[in-house]
Order: structure tokens, then sequence, then C-alpha cells
């Protein structure tokens, strides 16, 4: 049967939703195995260091060759931030068109401040994002470090900075907004939520995880601006 326009628009939501749910759920999994990478600077310059080395060259050799995963996982993680960012704007556009006049039915005071603050919010991550690469990836931005540092050095060189620091928690409080309604949204959206007391437990799940990633990326920073990491 052939379906209508109204039918057809809505299976296209649902289909862009759930791109946005499984997209930003392999995203908030790469934060928590980034976080924990982090927190290996606690470890020393050396086991720091080889953690850093070991993502660009070992990881699956011989099974693949020496290198190549760093650059498949980019491109994989690249592709989900794309398509995270197209379902976002996507679904944005169809609110805007289902609601028609700005002035019309504008009902702001149910929504959490996360939920308002998604897509602005998104849009600063995604331009620290951009910060963050071009300083510790690409090596063009250099935070108190010069060309031929080592992670470690070039970690506890940036942190040694106030401002950056100040910089980090502002990006990784909006990161952990975005996650904390991202996070519960995504379950919704993949139907986990069948009950009130499931919508309990997920929604203390999103808080649980937000947190976690709040403390963990910040913990190492900040130890660093405190002289406990040198």
């Amino acid at each position: 049967t052939t379906l209508s326009p109204q039918a057809r628009a809505m299976r296209s939501s649902v289909a862009t939703k759930a791109l946005m749910a499984v997209t930003g759920l392999i995203l908030i999994g790469f934060l928590l195995a980034h976080m924990f990478g982090n927190l290996k600077v606690f470890l020393g310059a050396e086991e720091f260091d080889h953690y850093a080395h070991w993502l660009k060259s070992d990881i699956l050799y011989p099974a693949i060759p020496s290198g190549w995963f760093i650059w498949i996982f980019r491109t994989f993680l690249l592709a989900a931030i794309v398509l995270h960012a197209i379902s976002a704007w996507q679904l944005a556009r169809k609110a805007r068109i289902a609601r028609g006049s700005r002035y019309v039915n504008r009902k702001t005071i149910q929504q959490t401040y996360a939920a308002r603050t998604m897509r602005w919010g998104g849009v600063l991550l995604g331009a620290f994002l951009v910060f963050h690469l071009l300083q510790f990836t690409a090596q063009v931005v250099k935070t108190g470090w010069n060309s031929g540092a080592q992670p470690y050095e070039m970690f506890v060189a940036s942190f040694q900075q106030w401002w950056l620091v100040l910089a980090y928690a502002l990006w990784m409080l909006a990161v952990c907004l975005h996650v904390r309604h991202g996070f519960w949204s995504a379950f919704a959206t993949l139907g986990a939520n069948t009950s009130a007391a499931t919508r309990v437990v997920w929604n203390g799940l999103a808080y649980t995880v937000a947190v976690l990633l709040y403390v963990g990326f910040m913990i190492a920073p900040l130890a660093v601006l405190f002289g406990l990491v040198k």
C-alpha cells in the first residue's frame, strides 16, 4: 500500500531519531573510553606515553597493519559525529516546520535546561572539539609546549595554565549536560522506557554517566593545576 505523506514523514522521523540515538550512544562510549585513557596520567609519563603511542600503532596488529587502527577508528568516529549532527539538524528543521509560526504553541516551560540547550550546546561542543584536535592531535595549537613534545608533557604543560583548565571545565559542563539529556533520550527513542519505573532507572543512569564523565575528565587537569601531577 502507498503510505500517506504524513505516514512517510512519521517513519522518516522515527528512523532519524533512531540514528541520532545510536550515534549518540557510540559517542558516549567513546567519551568513557577517552576518560579512562586520560586517567593514566596518574601512572606517570612512561605509562601515559606508552598508552598514547599504543593507540596509534599496535591495536589489532598483526590482524591489520600497524598504525591503521587509529585511522579506521577516527573515520568511524567522524562518521558517527557527522550522522549525529545531520540527524539533529533534520529533526530541528522538521520541528520548526511542524510548529509553524514561532509565536504559536511555544511550550518551553516543561523542558529542562539541558533539553533547551541541546542545539547550541552541540555547536559549542563541535567548536571546542576542533580546538582540542588542533591542540593534542594535529599539534597546531601549542599550549605551553614545543614541537616534538610527548603526550604526557603536552597534557601537563597545557593544564598547568588556569585559563585552559577553566575553559575545559566549562566545556565538560556543556558536554555532560548534553550527555545527560542525550543518554536518557536515546534509550527512550530505542524503546527502553517502558514504564514509570524504567524511566526513573534510565534517568538515574543518565545522571550517573554525566557526573562520572565530568569527574573523570576534570580530576586529571585539576591534579596538574594544583601540582599533584608534574
